[in-house]
């Protein structure tokens, strides 16, 4: 084995600028019923609240933050998974937010999902050739040389044996599960992938081989990715813009290099502070150690989310919800939610420090 680490980001695969998905105010609110016999709404979990952002052509964003900040939840909202409670979602001009099941099935198989666990996600009972040719059995499509030579190409593309094609889930390991979900996601040839955590379960030891396989896909045919997790190196890595949830809002999103250097928001400097670092006798990384406990989404804090265990809060904070918004000229479409940013050159010399050190390798 070769070892290659996730240290240095990847080149950025080119995009044509050309914007594939506009997502505007998308907001997932999931009721609470109460009383007797729980016909009653008392309350609702506002798991997404007004989230916006676009992805081109061929571009791969990453999403990150801790568990329950709605990551997942709107990684299945643009897929249709879920149906929205507000806001729009655009898929190359054309308003799916609603759409129903006719009108949504031309664009259906261009919108595809990697799911995180590769256990739950695979039919125990079907063979792998039935599971990755049955998205092309729903949406008829019959590829040249049949649907069980496209099935084998497939799984020759994502690294496994095409000889594997009568085999069931269970005769696999963890890592060869997840590439046939990824070669089931690829049977449609889509342009869009939702990768919900796709490593999160795996072995940190085959991580690496899943993210640099999703990768060179991306290069070699040209997919855009919203790639979901909450490890920094690997998003580092992957993605070419990363946004920053927390409690159900983005916070901040910027290009690559610019979030890891110049984060302006203090939740971004906090997650990058806690990644762990390779050397234990490292004290140059300021380490910040946020107090309290995430809120209930159910009543969440008034004004800017974060305030609550935010070191900068004031009574503006309070009142007040910050826009997202570029805050300077020197980053454009670095975008901020916070009415007390962190200077950015302050922000760079700490940064610099706390970047994620990379822990796996590839064969």
């Amino acid at each position: 084995m070769s070892a290659k680490t996730l240290t240095e980001p990847a080149d950025a695969a080119p995009t044509s600028g050309e914007t594939l998905l506009e997502v505007n105010g998308l907001t997932k609110h999931f009721p609470v019923m109460g009383g007797f016999p729980f016909k009653r709404q008392v309350g609702a979990v506002q798991a997404v609240d007004g989230v916006t952002f676009d992805v081109h052509k061929g571009e791969s964003l990453g999403l990150v933050g801790e568990s329950g900040c709605g990551k997942s939840t709107t990684g299945r909202l643009l897929t249709r998974l879920l149906e929205p409670t507000g806001g729009t979602v655009k898929y190359l001009g054309q308003d799916i937010t609603h759409a129903s099941r006719k009108e949504i099935a031309p664009i259906r198989s261009e919108i595809q999902m990697i799911f995180q666990d590769p256990y739950s996600s695979l039919n125990p009972r079907h063979t792998v050739g039935t599971i990755i040719s049955g998205p092309m059995e729903i949406n008829n499509i019959n590829p040249a040389g049949g649907r069980a030579n496209r099935v084998k190409e497939l799984l020759e593309i994502v690294g496994l044996n095409p000889e594997h094609f009568n085999r069931f889930p269970h005769e696999f390991s963890g890592g060869q599960r997840q590439r046939i979900g990824v070669a089931r996601a690829l049977a449609l040839n889509p342009k869009l992938i939702i990768a919900d955590e796709p490593v999160s379960a795996l072995d940190v030891s085959i991580q690496a081989q899943v993210v640099n396989l999703l990768q060179g896909l991306q290069r070699e045919l040209g997919i855009a990715f919203v790639f979901i997790a909450h490890d920094l190196s690997i998003v580092r890595h992957f993605s070419q813009r990363v946004a920053v949830m927390y409690l159900g809002k983005i916070v901040e999103i910027a290009d690559r290099d610019a979030l890891y250097t110049r984060p302006r928001h203090p939740y971004t400097h906090a997650l990058l502070s806690a990644a762990p670092d390779a050397d234990p006798d490292n004290n140059s990384i300021e380490r910040i150690r946020l107090t309290g406990d995430v809120p209930s989404p159910l009543n969440p804090p008034s004004g800017c989310r974060f305030r609550t265990r935010c070191w900068k809060a004031q009574e503006k904070c309070a009142t007040e919800e910050p826009p997202l918004l570029q805050i300077g000229g020197n980053d454009a479409g670095h975008l901020t939610a916070c009415h007390f940013p962190e200077d950015g050159d302050a922000a760079a010399k700490r940064a610099a420090a706390a970047v994620p050190a990379a822990r796996t390798t590839e064969d």
